[in-house]
């Protein structure tokens, strides 16, 4: 009943969802694994950046703190010697 909601719909749709997995996917070729990593750690920082920005929503202390435990995590991880086979 309204045409323009669906088409709404289906561009929040893709670029929700499909245009991120494709540059996922594109970016996991070409970086490191320790890059691409840190990278996808940093994506709950950029979210809450935008959503005090944009949506002018302020975390809590227990959100920044777990953000900053899951970027420090990773960025302190290193990965397990490879074996010779």
């Amino acid at each position: 009943s309204a045409p323009s909601l669906l088409i709404t719909a289906i561009g929040v749709g893709i670029c929700s969802s499909v245009i991120p997995y494709i540059c996922d996917q594109l970016a996991m070729a070409r970086l490191p694994r320790a890059s691409f990593a840190l990278m996808l750690s940093l994506l709950p920082l950029s979210a809450t950046l935008i959503g005090i920005i944009v949506l002018r929503q302020v975390p809590s202390l227990g959100d920044c703190l777990g953000i900053a435990l899951v970027v420090a995590g990773v960025a302190l991880h290193k990965p397990a010697p490879e074996r010779a086979p």
